[in-house]
């Protein structure tokens, strides 16, 4: 797999916890999506178990980061 793809997806998340420290739980929870999408996409294709280890490891940070985007969300739900 190329290794671009998951530069990529570097990128996306490192913009989703830029969104996140700059408390834009709407814009981090679309990039989310946008994300798992591309995740999913490569995880079709995986042929790779080094592929499927480095797939399964941005599965486990995006749960993480939506949790974060959830609690995020509330907070700022909650001061309003």
């Amino acid at each position: 797999m190329e290794n671009n793809k998951f530069s990529e997806l570097k990128n996306g998340v490192q913009e989703i916890i830029d969104f996140i420290a700059n408390k834009n739980a709407k814009e981090a929870n679309n990039k989310l999506v946008e994300v798992s999408e591309e995740l999913d996409e490569l995880l079709d294709f995986a042929e790779e178990d080094e592929d499927l280890i480095e797939i399964s490891k941005y599965q486990v940070l995006l749960n993480q980061l939506h949790q974060k985007i959830i609690a995020l969300d509330g907070q700022v739900t909650g001061t309003l």
